[in-house]
């Protein structure tokens, strides 16, 4: 069976997350699973929990991750950040990418969210593969000034994919 392709900025933000096999993890617009694979393939007994709007990514999803979501390592599920459910569970890693709701508008609800669901000790990061440098600038600064209002710290933390620029905050509770 053929490899299936894999972006180097999902590559590179499963990297950057370092996650642990007994993880939990949240990715919010996982669209079709690509970076769940990588994520499972991370964990033994941790588990991702991945959520996009979108039905019909959903199912590309499951079928892409069939066997994880089988041996209970990815939970799979049709929701919109702003109003989705977890119950007491919570997260030692929570991760989105090129999830434009954080820069264009105010995240207040999700950051909220962020701070009930985030297991102590855990990180959120929120990371793109802008269209140019000056994008990345604009991106940092208005996710930066967002995070701080609403009682985060962040770190930037930027890298490549071939020649695109990629960027990612890392915020934790203040």
């Amino acid at each position: 069976m053929a490899k299936k392709s894999v972006p180097e900025r999902l590559s590179w933000v499963v990297d950057l997350m370092s996650v642990d096999p007994s993880d939990q993890v949240l990715e919010i617009g996982c669209g079709r699973g690509v970076a769940v694979d990588l994520v499972c393939e991370r964990l033994t007994s941790g588990k991702i929990t991945a959520i996009d709007r979108s039905e019909k990514a959903i199912q590309g999803a499951a079928e892409r991750n069939s066997g994880w979501v089988a041996d209970g390592r990815a939970d799979l599920r049709v929701a919109a950040i702003e109003s989705a459910e977890f119950g007491g569970q919570t997260f030692d890693k929570i991760f989105a990418v090129n999830v434009n709701l954080f820069w264009v508008r105010s995240p207040a609800k999700e950051l909220a969210l962020f701070q009930r669901i985030l297991a102590p000790g855990g990180a959120v990061y929120l990371c793109w593969e802008p269209p140019g440098a000056g994008k990345a600038v604009e991106i940092d600064k208005k996710v930066s000034r967002a995070l701080a209002d609403h009682g985060w710290q962040s770190e930037t933390v930027t890298g490549q994919a071939g020649d695109a620029a990629l960027i990612c905050l890392v915020a934790r509770p203040s």
